[in-house]
């Protein structure tokens, strides 16, 4: 059997093995088990190492040609395909196709033919209209036609609109008004002025800051009396059913901010206690 003896401590071991677990523990260092290809110098690698150092692999390796470990073979040549002329690739690369004079030259360079039908968005090109406004034609791209109604320009569609949304064409329409009030009305109304005192009744608010005379309002719209069958719309001008508003109170009772209640209590033929105040209102409910 043979003896291994500590290099450092003189120590001898039977095996190798013991030597150099003694000689990791002992001294802090593990022992050489690999010799370098290059100088002989031995030294310690956990892996299977050719050389000791990168000067000795550097030395000994080169990685030009076939020494490199990524070689595919040597440069193939041939020719350009514009010009002719003979050059060298990689066949690792793409095929070679053109020399690097022509690839930095735009000149052979072929465009992209987008135009018309070659374009991969193309669905027909440009319809011819007919302008639904003025009836001028014109060519007019398929996704810009959003609608059945079309028109040449901006202001042929403002005058279509401005047509089509009036009376019964507005989504708002509610039957728009009776006509004429009729004989009766302007009696009626300088009679609810003069008994009101050419004031708002809600508010107070007076004829000289309004500018001009408060409006005459019906508590039962006239609509009311000319959807029945025995009545006119001269019945409803009757000066229990008027009175005076402001444009701001008027638009209150018009939308049922102000219940018919209140208002004839305000002019005096209702015994309840009413929902305003001269100061505003004190409630709001909507119309009766």
């Amino acid at each position: 059997m043979s003896e291994h003896g500590c290099p450092t401590c003189g120590r001898v071991f039977e095996s190798r093995r013991g030597l150099g677990v003694h000689h990791s523990h002992a001294h802090d260092e593990r022992l050489p088990n690999r010799t370098c290809a290059a100088c002989g110098e031995e030294f310690y690698s956990e892996y299977d190492k050719k050389y000791c150092s990168d000067d000795c692999l550097d030395q000994n390796v080169s990685y030009s040609g076939s020494d490199n470990p990524n070689y595919r073979d040597a440069k193939d040549e041939t020719a350009c395909e514009i010009c002719d002329a003979v050059f060298e690739y990689y066949p690792s690369e793409k095929p070679g196709k053109f020399c690097s004079d022509c690839v930095e030259s735009e000149s052979w360079r072929t465009p992209l033919d987008i135009d018309g039908e070659n374009n991969p968005r193309w669905n027909g090109g440009k319809t011819t209209l007919s302008c639904d406004e003025c009836g001028a034609t014109f060519d007019r791209y398929p996704n810009r036609i959003s609608s059945e109604v079309t028109f040449c320009s901006p202001d042929c569609q403002y005058e279509w609109l401005s047509d089509a949304f009036t009376g019964e064409g507005h989504p708002n329409w509610e039957g728009g008004t009776v006509g004429p009030y009729g004989k009766g009305w302007n009696a009626v109304r300088e009679a609810a002025l003069e008994r009101d005192g050419y004031e708002c009744v809600l508010c107070g608010t007076t004829a000289d800051q309004i500018g001009r005379n408060p409006d005459v309002h019906h508590i039962v719209p006239v609509r009311a009396f000319v959807e029945t069958p025995v009545l006119t719309e001269r019945d409803a001008h009757t000066l229990d059913n008027v009175v005076s508003l402001c444009p701001s109170c008027h638009r209150k009772a018009e939308f049922g901010r102000v219940s018919r209640e209140a208002l004839r209590w305000r002019v005096g033929h209702c015994g309840g206690v009413g929902e305003y105040t001269r100061s505003g209102p004190i409630s709001t409910e909507s119309a009766v």
